[in-house]
């Protein structure tokens, strides 16, 4: 299956019409029984996550009837979906609503992410904002791009490397253990500032675009990182879980440390970790 820059923007745009058609109206409108937790306080599906994520099911459905659909939602319904996205042929991977929180106490904060992976490799991603109305893109081999409401793109580059006292970065603190958690929050204090969106889509759109330098993720769901990570790849980032060990579609443990490079991973590991 090739996937070209026609092919990718036309995906960009469905994320679009789905945010314009079941997101958007939803945005500060949602009624208390359109808003259910799932496993606590601050992980939360809506009406428009689910609404969405049938929007875009349906139409990837149309264009591409053999290939494996991964949607959040979808997950919550049939576990098994998982279990075959390192081999398909062609998957696509959904994130409807990312930053569901936000989206819920009506903070402009949110984005709607899709991946392409074919046997077992993701090679496109998409990251849609529906209130800035723009896309970040990555694909494979061809760099990565900001793609404005007018249509004109730029390229996008992750930040330049330095010392950890220079750096601005983010920890997913609530899904790390004690004791951990304490020493990393002892260590962070190390860097220049940080940064904590409950949002991967935008915090993803801040290392790709060079305003941040680094993210560490203990929760690995395909539909909140697979995109991310291939974007901010081909922006010259360097991203790989927390044993040093590459991120593929198929992981879902294993903790993910995204950096500028391997150099500043490596320090950002040894500092952060140090006892």
């Amino acid at each position: 299956m090739h996937f070209d820059d026609k092919t990718i923007d036309s995906l960009a745009d469905l994320l679009a019409e789905a945010a314009t058609v079941e997101i958007m109206p939803r945005f500060r409108t949602l009624e208390d029984d359109q808003i259910r937790q799932k496993t606590s306080a601050v992980d939360l599906v809506t009406e428009g996550d689910i609404a969405a994520e049938k929007y875009i099911t349906r139409i990837l459905k149309e264009r591409y009837p053999e290939a494996l659909i991964v949607g959040e939602e979808a997950y919550e319904e049939d576990r098994t979906l998982l279990d075959t996205l390192g081999t398909a042929d062609l998957a696509f991977v959904i994130d409807p609503i990312d930053g569901t929180f936000n989206f819920a106490a009506g903070i402009p904060l949110f984005g709607v992410m899709l991946a392409v992976v074919v046997k077992g490799e993701t090679i496109a991603g998409i990251i849609h904002d529906p209130v800035g109305k723009d896309w970040l893109i990555g694909a494979k081999g061809a760099g990565a791009h900001l793609r404005a409401p007018s249509g004109a793109t730029r390229k996008v580059k992750a930040a330049a490397t330095g010392s950890i006292h220079e750096m601005t970065g983010s920890v997913s603190w609530q899904y790390v253990e004690e004791p951990l958690r304490s020493t990393l929050a002892r260590n962070h204090a190390k860097c220049l500032s940080q940064f904590g969106y409950r949002c991967a889509a935008h915090e993803y759109h801040l290392l790709a675009t060079g305003n941040a330098h680094f993210a560490i993720y203990n929760k690995l769901m395909p539909w909140d990182h697979l995109a991310g990570v291939l974007i901010h790849q081909q922006a010259g980032g360097y991203a790989a879980r927390l044993d040093s060990s590459a991120y593929l579609p198929s992981h879902v443990d294993g903790g993910l440390l995204v950096a500028p490079d391997k150099s500043s991973w490596e320090e950002i590991r040894r500092e952060l970790w140090a006892d």
